[in-house]
């Protein structure tokens, strides 16, 4: 808050744009505060719940998976069974059979009366007398699936008791007679693996039969002694979510068994709730506290360093050049900011100082090369040529080299122009061509292939003939046969293409990439080099030249520029 004089002498209360969103931040903040705590804890709960399910959900699948992978795995066994039966090697197979399946307890017939016609065990004796036997009674419950009756007690062993479920099936035999086989697997190897099976701290998960009949219970003997009831049972496949706990439950696919699983809501729900909300209450407390001290400091350090360099970077805009700035106070982020600024500042002054000595640079180094474009040992050797033809009365070839040397130093000065029409350009590397055809007395051959669409688009001046210079000395003149350039102008995807191909002695790989960083020299004119860079220059390093070359097969150098109208190039 501050207070300030009006023109009658009063002072009336004002507050800043800055200590007003403070105020306004603190309320809603505040207002905020209750409703997060209860958006959040429904979703919370809604999301310990969901995980909740999730977890039984994934775990009773498990279970079924695997009980439905062992069932699947016996009525595998069981088709063996019925495939060996009546054969010769009947006893055999039986016998290994049960011999190495040790969760088999037993292989064994009856006939429509009961009576036990086969017995295969690993060495069970089987007693005298059969009063009960409850692997033959489970047939009274049949069904479409995997018939698998409830766990028993296998009472027709002497002394041995295993406790069992049976897997049974009807059969026919060789006489046409029902007989019925049935299958004794030991239960144990079940229940050891339903007892394992946890859901949270407290969950488990039991079997029941389709009618709701608990088959298997981990805590089967108290349910028995009526100490325990299980309320889960009777429950449609999918999730139940009660009160206290809750329920999973799904039907497995090849069996009348169905697998439920129960977790407690106490545990993985109402517990995690209350602890996420605890915390969120310590949360926002201290939130609340640290809004509070911050808003003070923001409306006390922020607002006018802010404005001041708001203020500052508004004079800078209007003349940077001239704009002297230093570091404000404040904050440590608005004094960082500060700092980031005036860094900014001086760097942006720097590379305009830079620009401008970079652009002086820039004229300097066209002019030394306009310098350089007149080579002398170039203009020595082309004036001798020429005394020597006078002297030898070939006065039209004379004739011919000065008007050519005329034009070449006519179009290299170009009014001290770095860009030309490519018209010029070619008149430029046809004169220079003339002139050393006639000096190398016709050992190579030239033809030009010019899109005449492309004439009329500017190049950068002097840039064909360091190249077809450097086919000439470096390529055909170490060759003994007669050399041939190939100079083409075309357009392609918008831009403008030259290239020198010539069927001199070629360049290594090594050889190609030297070239393009060796200096401005007597022997190669302004150099490849040069033209190269400056190119990139004027148009960046999209464009440029690259070499492609072969040893004793020559070289083709090919130059890329955009297309750029006379009218559109500010010289």
């Amino acid at each position: 808050m501050s207070r300030k004089k009006s023109k009658k002498g009063k002072r009336r209360l004002t507050i800043s744009i800055s200590e007003m969103f403070i105020v306004l931040s603190m309320g809603m903040v505040l207002v905020s505060a209750v409703l997060a705590i209860v958006i959040f804890v429904q979703i919370y709960k809604d999301a310990m719940e969901q995980s909740a399910v999730t977890g039984s959900e994934q775990s009773i699948v498990q279970v079924q998976n695997t009980l439905e992978n062992y069932t699947n795995e016996i009525e595998t066994t069981l088709e063996l069974i019925k495939q060996n039966m009546d054969t010769p090697n009947e006893d055999d197979f039986m016998q290994n059979l049960v011999e190495v399946r040790t969760d088999i307890a037993a292989v064994t017939t009856y006939d429509d009366s009961g009576k036990l016609l086969q017995c295969w065990t690993a060495g069970l004796a089987l007693k005298p007398e059969i009063m009960t036997n409850l692997s033959y009674e489970a047939y009274s419950d049949k069904s479409e699936r995997l018939n698998i009756s409830r766990p028993h007690v296998e009472s027709i062993f002497v002394d041995v008791y295993p406790w069992v479920v049976t897997i049974y099936e009807d059969t026919i035999d060789e006489q046409g007679k029902t007989r019925h086989l049935a299958l004794d697997i030991r239960f144990s190897n079940i229940a050891n693996y339903i007892d394992d099976v946890g859901i949270g701290q407290r969950g488990y998960c039991f079997i029941t039969d389709l009618k709701g009949n608990i088959v298997y219970h981990p805590q089967q003997q108290l349910i028995n002694l009526g100490l325990r009831e299980e309320t889960g049972t009777g429950l449609e496949d999918g999730t139940h979510i009660g009160s206290e706990a809750i329920y999973t439950a799904h039907t497995m696919e090849n069996c009348g068994w169905k697998i439920i699983g129960v977790s407690y809501v106490d545990e993985m729900i109402t517990a995690q709730v209350a602890g996420a909300l605890r915390r969120l209450l310590i949360m926002l407390t201290g939130i609340l506290a640290v809004t509070s001290i911050f808003g003070w400091l923001l409306a006390r350090l922020f607002s006018r360093p802010a404005k001041k360099l708001a203020k500052a970077m508004e004079d800078f805009e209007k003349d940077a050049e001239n704009f002297a700035y230093s570091v404000r106070g404040g904050t440590s982020e608005i004094t960082t900011l500060s700092e980031s600024f005036g860094h900014m500042v001086l760097r942006i002054q720097r590379l305009m100082e830079k620009v401008r000595q970079e652009e002086i640079s820039l004229r300097k180094t066209e002019l030394k090369a306009l310098q350089a474009q007149i080579n002398p040992h170039f203009l020595y050797n082309t004036l001798d040529a020429i005394a020597w033809l006078c002297e030898d009365g070939q006065n039209k070839e004379a004739e011919e080299m000065v008007t050519s040397l005329a034009n070449l130093f006519r179009i290299s000065i170009s009014k001290g122009h770095e860009m030309i029409p490519i018209e010029k350009e070619l008149q430029h590397a046809r004169s220079y061509l003339k002139i050393e055809q006639i000096r190398y007395k016709d050992r190579f051959t030239y033809q030009f292939h010019v899109d005449a669409a492309c004439m009329d688009y500017l190049c950068n001046k002097i840039t064909l003939q360091p190249i077809i210079e450097n086919a000439i000395y470096h390529g055909i003149n170490q060759m003994p046969d007669e050399g041939r350039i190939d100079i083409r102008v075309f357009s392609e995807e918008g831009d403008i293409i030259f290239q020198v191909e010539d069927n001199g002695v070629g360049m290594t790989q090594k050889q190609c990439g030297e070239i393009l960083q060796r200096e401005s020299g007597d022997s190669v004119g302004i150099g490849i080099k040069n033209v190269n860079d400056r190119i990139k220059i004027y148009f960046g390093d999209e464009y440029g030249i690259s070499i492609a070359s072969e040893l004793d097969e020559g070289t083709c150098v090919t130059i890329r520029m955009p297309k750029i109208k006379e009218d559109k190039f500010e010289k």
